[in-house]
């Protein structure tokens, strides 16, 4: 909702159901700069008869309260999902045959909705759950990454890029392996 003052345009924040903390914030701050924040918390006398009531309010405390109540309470349910989401988290496993791309993938995917819910992850503790989960395949790789002591400067990105690396250059190894066998199979057959 966009409001012409003076030379000014002002955007009202829009209250839309997840986002009940930041809204309230900056009604607070809209209610302190236009000097009203006392009557949203104390309220007026009784509205004039024939106004239009919210939820049965008949004040703008009342109101206020009701928003309040109904969007804490979502906040309450964030909260929960935010606690299934890192069990999820932790539970994580790579498949056998997953590919480094998938397992970034899913993960990121994860994480993105945990930070959604205002979780904080920093790179670090991610590069250390993808070195805890990633198969016996790469262990050479993860034993070399711990040992170099990078693992808490070490950027997500960073860490995908390096697995993927070395899961092409195996990739490729065992294709080599595959073909040269195949070559040894039908020279030996002749």
């Amino acid at each position: 909702m966009a409001q012409t003052t003076g030379n000014y345009v002002i955007t009202l924040p829009v209250l839309y159901g997840k986002n009940w903390s930041r809204w309230c914030i900056q009604m607070k701050a809209i209610f302190g700069y236009q000097d009203v924040v006392d009557i949203v918390e104390e309220g007026l006398p009784i509205l004039e008869e024939g106004a239009t009531e919210i939820a049965g309010s008949a004040t703008t405390k009342e109101t206020w309260d009701v928003l309040e109540k109904h969007y804490v309470g979502a906040s309450q349910l964030k909260k929960f999902r935010l606690q299934t989401m890192r069990k999820e988290y932790e539970l994580m496993q790579v498949e056998e045959d997953e590919g480094i791309a998938d397992i970034f993938t899913r993960l990121i995917t994860h994480i993105n909705a945990m930070k959604a819910c205002r979780e904080k992850i920093e790179d670090a503790i991610i590069v250390e759950k993808v070195l805890r989960s990633v198969t016996p395949r790469f262990d050479n790789d993860v034993i070399t990454i711990e040992e170099s002591g990078r693992v808490e400067n070490m950027k997500v990105e960073e860490l995908q890029g390096s697995l993927e690396a070395h899961e092409q250059r195996f990739n490729e190894r065992m294709a080599y392996r595959s073909s040269h066998q195949a070559l040894q199979v039908q020279t030996t057959k002749k």
